[in-house]
C-alpha cells in the first residue's frame, strides 16, 4: 500500500469486516489521504535548518492540536521561513509507513501505532517527543438492550479495528469483568465486531451492533442516534487521564534538524495553551479544518459533547502508554515490547521551561 492516497479515500466506506492488523490505527479508518497543503510564509521570514517540515495528522478532534495549529498559523509562526507541508491520514499504519519512508517528518498519532512502529523497527524509527490529547473514548450502547455494565455480556459491541487502541482497552475491560473473549476472532462472552468508525453509526442504526467502544466524534454521533454513554474510559484511569494522541518524530529528522523539532514543539505547546484559553474559538477552528479536509463539518449536537470530552495537554502521560502496551500483551495481541528509548522529552522540557511550565516525565522509558 502506498503511504499516501487521494482525499477521496477519506469518503470511501469500508466493508463491515474484521481487519487483520495488530496494534495499528487510532481508530479512524485504514486509508491515508494527502492534501499536500503547504502553509504560506513571508518572503523575508528566516528559515531554520530545513526548508520545510512535513507533518502528518488525522482529520479528527483528538488531533485538534495539529488541526488548530495549522489552521490558525500557530505552528507556522514558530517555524519562520521553514514551510509546513501537511498531510492527513485516516489510520496509524499509513502514517507510520509515511514516517519510515520520509514522506513525513513529524506526526500526531495514537499510542498503539507508536508502540508498534517503535517495536517493529527495534527502536530505530521514531521517538515520542510530546503528548497532545487525553480522553475522548466512550462505551456507547443501545439503552433498550443494555441498561447496566453487566448487560454488556452476550451483546454485540464494535471497536474500530483489531488490536487498535480502543480494541485493546475494551478487551482489557472485558477481562477485568471475568469474561472470556478470543482476541483474534472477537467471539466469546461478548461478541466484539471490528468496524470502521465511518460506518459504525450505520451499523448501530441497523441493529447490527448493540453498542461500541469508540473515540470521538464517533461516540457522540452514536449518542445523536439515540445511544447512551454507559462508560467513559477516562473513569478507568488514574486522574482520569490517558494518552490518546502523541507527537512522534523520525529519529533521523530529530538528529539532523533539532531546531525545527523544537519550533514545532513550541507551536504545539502554544496551540494547546490557546485551545484551553479559547475553547469556543478553538472548537470552531477545528471544525473549519475538518470541513476543509473532509468536505463536511460536524453538527453542534456531535461537536459540542465530543469537544468537551477531549483534554489537550503537553504531557505524554507515559505511564499510561506503558499500561496500554501491557494490556495488549495480556490480550495476546502483542509480544512483550521493549519500550526503553521510545521517548525523548528533552526538547519538550526545554520548551516548557521557557514557557514557565513544569517538566514532564517519561516513566523511565526515555533515551539514555
Amino acid at each position: 500500500m502506498s503511504a499516501v492516497r487521494p482525499l477521496s479515500a477519506l469518503r470511501t466506506l469500508a466493508a463491515l469486516t474484521a481487519l487483520p492488523l495488530l496494534l495499528t490505527a487510532c481508530g479512524y479508518g485504514s486509508d491515508a489521504a494527502d492534501d499536500s497543503k503547504e502553509t504560506k510564509v513571508s518572503a523575508d521570514a528566516k528559515k531554520l535548518s530545513a526548508d520545510e517540515v512535513k507533518i502528518g495528522y488525522f482529520p479528527n478532534l483528538t488531533h485538534a492540536t495539529a488541526l488548530v495549529g495549522v489552521q490558525e498559523g500557530l505552528l507556522q509562526k514558530e517555524l519562520g521561513g521553514t514551510t509546513i507541508k501537511a498531510s492527513t491520514f485516516n489510520a496509524g499504519p499509513s502514517e507510520i509507513e509515511a514516517l519510515n519512508a520520509g514522506s513525513i517528518d513529524i506526526g500526531w498519532i495514537g499510542p498503539s501505532p507508536s508502540i508498534n512502529g517503535f517495536s517493529k523497527s527495534d527502536g530505530k524509527s521514531l521517538r515520542i517527543i510530546s503528548g497532545s490529547a487525553s480522553g475522548g473514548v466512550k462505551l456507547v450502547v443501545n439503552p433498550d438492550k443494555i441498561k447496566t455494565l453487566d448487560d454488556v455480556k452476550g451483546k454485540k459491541i464494535a471497536t474500530p479495528q483489531l488490536g487498535n487502541t480502543q480494541d485493546v482497552a475494551f478487551l482489557n475491560w472485558i477481562a477485568e469483568q471475568g469474561w472470556k473473549v478470543n482476541a483474534e476472532s472477537g467471539k466469546g462472552d461478548v461478541s466484539v465486531f471490528r468496524t470502521d468508525n465511518k460506518i459504525t453509526p450505520d451499523a448501530y442504526k441497523s441493529g447490527s451492533i448493540d453498542g461500541a467502544w469508540v473515540p470521538e466524534p464517533t461516540a457522540s454521533k452514536l449518542v445523536a442516534e439515540g445511544g447512551k454513554v454507559l462508560l467513559d474510559e477516562s473513569d478507568l484511569w488514574p486522574d482520569k487521564k490517558f494518552v490518546i494522541t502523541n507527537i512522534i518524530v523520525s529519529q533521523k529528522f530529530l538528529k539532523e534538524h533539532p531546531d525545527v523539532v523544537e519550533a514545532v514543539l513550541r507551536g504545539s505547546v502554544k496551540t494547546n495553551a490557546w485551545i484551553n484559553a479559547n475553547p469556543d474559538e478553538a472548537k470552531a477552528s477545528a471544525n473549519a479544518a475538518l470541513k476543509e479536509l473532509t468536505g463536511k463539518d460536524l453538527p453542534a449536537e456531535v461537536l459540542d459533547p465530543a469537544w468537551k470530552s477531549v483534554a489537550f495537554l503537553d504531557d505524554p502521560l507515559a505511564a499510561t502508554l506503558d499500561a496500554q502496551a501491557q494490556h495488549a500483551v495480556k490480550a495476546g495481541l502483542l509480544e512483550k515490547p521493549t519500550l526503553k528509548g521510545i521517548y525523548d522529552l528533552a526538547p519538550l522540557n526545554k520548551v516548557l521551561k521557557a514557557e514557565g511550565k513544569d517538566a514532564v516525565d517519561d516513566a523511565g522509558l526515555g533515551v539514555q
